[in-house]
């Protein structure tokens, strides 16, 4: 390994961008003691500025030792399709009408379990929300899913008042099942996205490879969560209001959404389409609430910078991944994934010339599997947080606590991807 300068630079900030995620907590309580600069230290604490700030100061340090055009130059050439789209299908899954949707699909779906089973309905709905939509995530994108999961999570449950730990183990599971429920097809998971051409999987090749396991694991870790917290959950079931919602309104905001997924490599297409969307739902503004647009910036803002950062952590990266054999890899990647993001880590094995089908397998395995770790192991995480943490105390989600709240999910995913 001989690094450049600036790649030893990109590395230092690239942890110092990770301890600080660890930090936030921090930075919250200076905003209120040191009032002065309390806009600032405000900003710091929040998690989707964290790595988009660490990259401003890469491309300033950049350009202060090669130069304007040169950094200029580097942020160009950087792939920033994952995070417009994560921008563009965050607002769409989460307008009125696609909820409206998921609501009346979900809540169909827990009457039928509440008349099967001694479940009451938002137990159901509890169970469904933490198992059937992240699986929805296969076939609209994972990053639509984990939206639909979070706002649904959020309005039934976070929205009554939960106890801290059952905070804590909703967005544990959540993060992992979104990770893992995403590998069914070969479009929708982000570290899946970065190897199917280049190895050609398919669709079927990823359903008999990963997607048995994984829906195993998600529908043990929804059962598991339901069954340990289902005394704590509220008790009574508040019926959804009725609206006067209709379903050519509905069958567009699908249509928009469906588009968008179909068109996901191709920015230009789908921020066209967004745009359209913009448009519809300003002239049908009555049957909308307001979009999740600074939500969704502060997520794609914290990929860009993710990528502008990741961008230069190949030079330690591959080489690790090269030393690693099958087995070494699954359990490596799963470890490396809670570092950075596991769509980087995949795309760094693709790369790798000669590695063996049973290599691919667990290098895709392991990055799915600990994509639910931190906020930073998989793209949609940043999502579901920005939707969950208002109710989380000062706003704070621990890294360290949702890191623990994750460890049982992602040992069921582990055993799951194993020893099934």
């Amino acid at each position: 390994m001989n690094p450049t300068n600036i790649e030893i630079v990109a590395t230092c900030l690239f942890v110092t961008a990770i301890l600080h995620t660890f930090m936030t907590s921090f930075f919250e309580k200076l905003s209120h003691s040191a009032s002065r600069h309390a806009g600032l230290f405000h900003l710091l604490a929040e998690v989707e500025v964290v790595f988009g700030f660490w990259a401003l100061v890469l491309v300033i340090t950049f350009s202060a030792l090669l130069g304007s055009k040169e950094a200029i130059h580097f942020v160009e050439e950087q792939n920033y399709t994952e995070a417009l789209f994560v921008f563009a299908v965050m607002v769409v899954a989460a307008s009125k009408p696609i909820l409206s949707f998921a609501s009346v699909c979900i809540n169909f779906m827990a009457h039928c379990i509440f008349k099967v089973t001694s479940l009451s309905k938002n137990t159901a709905i509890f169970f469904i929300s933490l198992s059937f939509v992240p699986l929805m995530g296969s076939f609209i994108t994972e990053p639509a899913a984990m939206t639909i999961a979070a706002l649904l999570l959020r309005d039934r449950f976070y929205k009554v008042g939960l106890p801290l730990k059952l905070q804590y183990a909703i967005i544990g599971v959540l993060f992992v099942n979104v990770s893992i429920g995403g590998t069914l097809t070969n479009f929708a998971a982000p570290p899946v996205l970065m190897v199917a051409a280049a190895w050609e999987w398919t669709t079927p090749f990823m359903f008999t490879t990963f997607g048995d396991r994984a829906a195993l694991a998600v529908f043990i870790n929804a059962l598991l969560i339901t069954i340990i917290f289902h005394k704590q959950l509220p008790k009574e079931f508040i019926e959804p209001v009725k609206e006067d919602m209709p379903l050519t309104v509905v069958l567009v905001h699908i249509i928009f959404l469906a588009s968008v997924v179909v068109f996901a490599h191709y920015p230009a297409v789908f921020l066209w389409l967004f745009l359209f969307f913009l448009g519809f739902t300003t002239a049908y503004a009555r049957y909308q609430n307001p979009l999740i647009l600074r939500e969704a910036l502060l997520v794609a803002f914290f990929l860009a910078g993710l990528v502008v950062l990741g961008s230069l952590q190949k030079w330690w990266l591959q080489p690790i991944l090269l030393s690693m054999t099958p087995t070494v890899a699954f359990y490596g990647t799963v470890g490396l994934t809670a570092l950075t993001d596991n769509a980087a880590i995949t795309y760094l094995g693709s790369l790798v010339d000669g590695t063996s089908l049973e290599f691919r397998i667990a290098l895709v395995a392991g990055a799915v599997t600990g994509g639910g770790l931190t906020v930073i192991a998989n793209a949609p995480n940043p999502a579901g947080l920005s939707i969950l943490r208002d109710h989380f105390a000062n706003r704070i989600v621990s890294p360290s606590y949702l890191l623990l709240a994750a460890i049982v999910p992602t040992i069921v995913a582990i055993l799951a991807f194993r020893f099934t």
